[in-house]
């Protein structure tokens, strides 16, 4: 009489078990957003344009993420009939590029785009059109950014200089490529300056998410090619003669004509580093006076590594050695240049 409910009690737990058993229903993946990307391969030029459609109705816009970041850029995301779209504008980086799209409630939806080298070069002077800064405000911050970062190292003590900023050239070859930078809060960190001002970034690229690379500076003469980007004809070091002849354009031999940004190149007899250059800096933005400066590393000599200087327009036009005074009756005056990046294609 005693054994049935053991009997029942081990049936009890055998149909308990199996019921902990069964397997349990898992929730299925909500559905994935639904996107359309046209074309799916455009020309790394900083301009080319596809369109992405999303074919899903939400109250917030979707989040729209590029990687790699700097491939390509997000533009003009607006709600449409159906959904939303959005302008995906290509870098100056050939490559795969992932857009990522996410929507409220959906699971994630990625659409492939390809970009490839875009090698034009609309002013045959070697310089490729991707990097050319055909936007007039891109222009306007690279001069501004340029200007206050070589302005800034004369204001800076020496020894809190980069290391880099050894003659006139380096000086020029530091504020190019730091003036092509994305100028956020790790740059900042990394740039130890002691002002940062609030001034737009470059938009159309940032140095050195480009085909180039760090090869920033064109060393060698010709047409831009494609195959200029094995064949050494870039690097990250330019000389004064190398940045005249490669990087730059004449403009005139009247310092007048100069806009901020511009550099000034002289020729002289010495046999140790006959070429110089000067940065063209307008009015300053760091002592907001009226006066019209330059600034220039003369360069080391036997007397030591050299300086730093900041001449206004007037004192270097009466320099007490005139082979240095801005004047077009100098012969050792090579005249005001341009970078051909803020050269305008018509």
């Amino acid at each position: 009489m005693r054994a049935f409910p053991l009997v029942a009690s081990g049936i009890a737990v055998v149909v308990l078990g199996l019921l902990w058993a069964r397997p349990l229903r898992h929730a299925s993946a909500p559905p994935m957003a639904r996107i359309t990307l046209v074309p799916a391969e455009l020309a790394a030029d900083g301009h080319d344009i596809a369109m992405l459609h999303i074919g899903e109705s939400s109250a917030t816009a979707p989040r729209i993420s590029i990687e790699p970041a700097h491939a390509a850029t997000v533009e003009d995301v607006s709600a449409a009939p159906g959904g939303w779209t959005a302008a995906i504008r290509a870098g100056a980086t050939p490559g795969t590029v992932t857009v990522r799209v996410e929507v409220a409630g959906l699971s994630a939806a990625r659409a492939r785009l390809v970009t490839t080298l875009y090698p034009g070069d609309s002013a045959a002077d070697g310089t490729p059109d991707f990097l050319r800064l055909d936007d007039p405000d891109d222009r306007q911050s690279f001069r501004r950014w340029f200007t206050f970062l070589a302005e800034m190292q004369f204001f800076t003590p020496p020894e809190r200089r980069p290391a880099e900023i050894a003659d006139c050239a380096a000086l020029i070859r530091y504020a190019y490529r730091e003036a092509l930078r994305a100028h956020d809060g790790n740059w900042a960190t990394d740039a130890h300056l002691g002002l940062v001002p609030a001034m737009a970034s470059v938009g159309k690229y940032q140095y050195p998410f480009t085909a180039l690379g760090a090869d920033l500076f064109r060393v060698k003469p010709g047409e831009f090619r494609a195959s200029d980007l094995a064949a050494g004809a870039f690097a990250q070091f330019a000389d004064a003669r190398s940045l005249e002849l490669y990087n730059t354009h004449f403009i005139a031999r009247d310092l007048g004509r100069a806009q901020p940004g511009d550099l000034l190149f002289y020729r002289q007899a010495s046999d140790h580093m006959p070429f110089h250059s000067m940065i063209y800096l307008g009015t300053s933005q760091i002592a907001r006076d009226a006066g019209r400066y330059l600034v220039y590393h003369t360069g080391p000599d036997a007397a030591g590594a050299g300086e730093i200087r900041r001449p206004t327009v007037e004192e270097l036009r009466h320099f007490p050695e005139p082979d240095w005074r801005p004047l077009p009756e100098n012969p050792r005056f090579l005249g005001v240049y341009r970078w051909n990046i803020l050269r305008e294609i018509s």
